[in-house]
């Protein structure tokens, strides 16, 4: 069997006639203009992209060892050869290694793979066979710190290709120790360096030492060290726990404070480990010194476009690693928050400083565990309900109303809150993404919360009818639908700013952009903000009522519901802000200072409908069309129409206010005084142009984003 299947194999390859069709490839492709493609049905442009040629070291990622003459050996092989010690480490080794692994799995968080950063290091391939009790300890310490990364940014799910790579390859994370026994080696570690230190340690009255006080300093580098990363793996630990907010808050501060004092430490000590030669360093992307091979895994890597690995230098990791503790510093505080528009604020607040995947993973599993739950006991209903109740006052979340203990009443409600747990949870979600994939995750949630919109209107609709049988004085028309309804401003809202910050929109089209946040987007959320406050107004009313004469004016106002005046105050900031840019572009395109591109190839309606084609989705608010734009910006409907200076004026106006608004708001954090600053600084430029400031001059604007990613500040030159 095996003799005729040879047989059959060499008939085949025999009769196969090879032929060469690079000649006839190019001659077929002359007849081709330039940036003209041949499309077939078979292989379209995603199968051209698609396409590797093998073996090729340009775009096979696993030919790259065919690069280089000297022969890339195994962690085993290369301590056979004599390249790597397992014993008798010295101690500057000791940190070169230690801070060359950091550098590599800082590495590996901004986005590249576990086998072209931290697993270069040969003494996490087996850990066991390293007679040095340090850096046995420190490498296995190591591949559990980086299996608890990857298994909890794994589960959190909030990240994308470009974020984070979970791929382990098949390398072992020390799966066969626990948590404890890992601890525990790291702290038999501690206590080992901890005596060498007080040997090491000048006692006073003792001659200066210079040897000794070296290897005080050295050992006291490598003590921090180990201490460290001990306590990083017990934070990570701590933090996998899912009663973490409820249980381990105050150990977890401690650890941050612990962590947060060592990185300080370990910074000034940086240089003590071993450096690359200078010819090494200006030749190479990675660690060159013992224990580290570039290319030990490049056979690994699928047959693809390699990505191209630059490992983070020891000082660029130590800053990222202190910005990491910072990060965590946001579990701390959720205890304290007991609103679910709170929390999501605090979520968007916290995507804006960028935080890292791990990070953002962390918060997320802080508060969304992998059930209905958000953290403790409270469940993402139990949020909902106070949240409704604190933002609107719904008759039938009130327990002084008939609707209350209604049994019909109460499946409805039920009902649409359950509805409304998975746009809420993924609301949260989208906030723990980068910065730009958040853009695209707002559209798509604007078609649930519609869908959410459509039910609680219905059921605000359900509700009032039996509540006008028992209660003719309150109604509850809009309740539920009025807080559905913010969100889905809310979401709109976040979708256009994005496009600033994501720098997408061109300066000819701010116009339109500025208009629709000003007339539409922000005009409804102040009236939907001013309707909830009304709700809130009226349900006092209606339980001062109640008490029969039984309130005096001590009560009432202990008793006042908190009004929605702070966030009505930012909105309509916010919406003066935007109008005070749009009249200004007006003006700056009477006055013919703003250049319009020829669209001669392309067409305003389309980019128009393109910058808002999400907003389909939405029922309320309705989109609004270009040709309804067109009509409601058309200046030709007044008579006499507007001129540069009259719109320089109202835009000014509009700076002022926002100014003044912002201004009235207690506590302003740093982004509203940032915001106060602009306003002000565009109001007297609008100022300026009003008493004819560089009339003449056709130089067009300059919008300065430096100050704020959405808020630029104008510049006229």
């Amino acid at each position: 069997m095996e003799t005729s299947i040879k047989d059959s194999q060499s008939t085949l390859k025999s009769s196969s006639v090879w032929k060469d069709v690079t000649d006839d490839f190019m001659l077929a492709t002359s007849d081709l203009q330039l940036g003209e493609l041949l499309h077939d049905s078979s292989f379209g442009l995603f199968e051209a992209m698609s396409a590797i040629e093998m073996m090729d070291s340009k775009m096979d990622a696993g030919m790259m060892c065919n690069q280089i003459k000297r022969k890339v050996l195994t962690f085993e092989q290369s301590i056979e050869a004599g390249r790597v010690k397992i014993t008798d480490v010295s101690c500057e080794d000791k940190l070169g290694i230690i801070d060359s692994t950091m550098a590599c799995l800082v590495t590996w968080l901004e986005g590249h793979s576990l086998a072209q950063t931290v697993f270069t290091n040969l003494y996490l391939h087996n850990p066991y066979i390293i007679e040095d009790r340090v850096l046995k300890a420190f490498s296995i310490c190591m591949l559990k710190i980086v299996d608890i990364i990857r298994m909890r940014i794994n589960i959190a799910s909030v990240f994308e290709e470009e974020d984070f790579q979970p791929m382990s390859y098949g390398f072992k994370m020390a799966f066969d120790l626990t948590e404890t026994r890992c601890l525990g080696m790291m702290k038999e570690v501690e206590e080992e360096l901890n005596k060498t230190l007080r040997s090491t340690r000048t006692k006073p009255g003792e001659e200066r030492n210079e040897a000794l006080e070296k290897e005080h300093n050295l050992t006291l580098a490598l003590y921090t060290r180990i201490k460290f990363y001990r306590l990083f793996y017990s934070l990570l630990v701590l933090l996998a726990k899912e009663k973490v907010v409820i249980e381990g808050i105050p150990q977890v501060i401690k650890l941050l404070s612990q962590l947060d004092e060592l990185i300080q430490s370990i910074q000034p000590t940086i240089q003590y480990g071993i450096q690359p030669s200078e010819r090494e360093a200006t030749k190479n992307d990675y660690p060159t010194i013992m224990g580290f091979e570039p290319l030990i895994n490049q056979r690994l890597l699928p047959p693809t476009f390699p990505r191209y690995t630059v490992i983070k230098d020891r000082d660029e990791s130590i800053v990222y690693i202190k910005q990491l503790i910072q990060h965590l510093n946001i579990v701390t505080s959720l205890p304290d928050v007991i609103s679910l528009h709170t929390l999501i604020d605090m979520f968007i607040e916290f995507s804006k400083s960028s935080p890292c995947v791990l990070a953002r993973s962390v918060l997320q599993l802080a508060v969304l565990p992998q059930n209905r739950r958000i953290y403790g006991s409270h469940t993402v209903i139990d949020f909902m309900k106070e949240t409704i109740r604190n933002f609107i006052a719904p008759p039938a979340l009130s327990t002084k109303c008939s609707l209350y203990n209604n049994s019909q009443a109460k499946d409805y409600v039920d009902a649409l809150l359950n509805q409304g747990v998975r746009p809420i949870r993924n609301i949260l979600e989208i906030t723990g993404h980068n910065r730009a994939r958040q853009r695209d995750k707002w559209a798509h949630i604007l078609e649930e919360l519609s869908n959410l919109q459509e039910e609680a209107d219905k059921v605000d609709a359900l509700l009032h009818g039996i509540l006008v049988k028992t209660e003719p004085s309150r109604n509850h028309l809009a309740c539920f639908g009025t807080w559905v309804l913010y969100h889905s401003l809310q979401a709109m809202i976040h979708y256009t700013l994005a496009g600033f910050e994501l720098e997408l929109y061109a300066t000819y089209e701010y116009h339109y952009v500025y208009w629709y946040l000003y007339e539409l987007l922000f005009a409804w959320l102040v009236s939907t903000l001013h309707r909830a406050d009304n709700f809130l107004l009226e349900n006092d009313m209606a339980a001062d009522t109640s008490q029969k004469g039984r309130s005096n004016k001590k009560n009432k106002k202990k008793k006042r519901t908190k009004t929605l005046s702070k966030e009505i105050n930012l909105a309509q900031a916010q919406q003066q802000m935007f109008g005070g840019y749009y009249k200004a572009l007006v003006g700056f395109r009477l006055d013919n200072k703003l250049t319009v591109p020829s669209f001669e190839f392309d067409c305003e309606e389309v980019r128009y409908s393109h910058r808002f084609g999400p907003f389909v989705n939405v029922i309320t608010p309705p989109v609004v069309y270009y040709s309804q734009y067109k009509e409601m910006s058309d200046l030709r409907r007044y008579e006499p129409g507007p001129t540069a200076i009259d719109m320089y004026d109202v835009s000014c106006k509009c700076f002022h206010q926002a100014k003044t608004l912002f201004e009235s708001i207690p506590s302003p954090n740093e982004e509203v005084q940032s915001l106060m600053r602009i306003a002000k600084t565009n109001f007297v430029v609008m100022k300026l142009l009003v008493g004819g400031h560089k009339k003449e001059s056709l130089v067009p604007p300059e919008f300065d984003f430096s100050q704020h990613r959405v808020y630029p500040i104008i510049k006229v030159i």
